[in-house]
């Protein structure tokens, strides 16, 4: 870590800089989402109320709805939401794996179930004190599930980069590589010259150049798609 930030690399070769979130924070955000959650099972309480009236069926659906979704609310949000439930998306917060890709069902699900270690013995002091013991702020859940809570990355506008003569591609890209080719445009500029020819070197077989004469051609294609 430097500066507060921790640097990765995926799998694909991509350079990530993630900052850890605090417990002071992280506290804030589940805060949010009990609040919301409290509500939501006031509601549904009381559309249970008039759709059955009260008794043991209208009890049992009840400690029923209360447990799937005390404990489904944070899985389903951090696997279809970005690793956000409404009290991180609030606070610019997020759930990835430690590789800082994002999180799936078993990551999320067992960060979740050990909320009940992290709580013990009381009021979440083994999560607090393992927070405040890991250089990642990681709780107990987030050791045991390989995750971090983060700061969302900004997303960034768009630049006006490719103001290149557009040029057709060679041949047809897939919408997929299409988005790679002007992703990669976008952020040549902010990558060391040395990277930008390697790139544009592997590049290649789309171009048919190398070096800086590749990287032009590249730009003169991203023209040619957004246009």
């Amino acid at each position: 870590m430097l500066d507060g930030r921790l640097s990765l690399l995926t799998p694909e070769g991509v350079s990530l800089a993630l900052v850890p979130a605090g417990p002071a924070r992280r506290a804030l955000a589940w805060a949010i989402d009990f609040v919301i959650w409290l509500i939501a099972l006031f509601v549904f309480a009381i559309a249970l109320r008039f759709a059955i009236g009260s008794g043991g069926l209208n009890e049992g659906i009840f400690l029923v709805g209360l447990f799937v979704s005390y404990w489904g609310y944070p899985v389903l949000c951090e696997v279809y939401f970005g690793g956000r439930t409404l009290g991180k998306r609030w606070l610019g917060l997020e759930v990835v794996r430690a590789d800082g890709l994002p999180v799936g069902w078993r990551e999320s699900a067992t960060r979740n179930l050990l909320l009940a270690a992290d709580f013990l013995p009381l009021c979440y002091a083994a999560g607090l004190v393992s927070m405040l013991t890991d250089p990642q702020f990681r709780r107990l859940g987030d050791l045991v599930a390989g995750t971090l809570v983060v700061y969302s990355a900004k997303p960034r506008p768009r630049q006006a980069a490719l103001d290149a003569a557009p040029m057709p591609l060679p041949f047809p890209l897939d919408p997929e590589q299409q988005r790679a080719l002007i992703d990669l445009i976008e952020r040549a500029e902010r990558l060391p010259l040395s990277r930008r020819l390697e790139l544009a070197d592997l590049a290649e077989p789309l171009t048919g150049l190398r070096g800086e004469a590749s990287l032009e051609r590249l730009r003169a294609y991203a023209a040619g798609l957004t246009r």
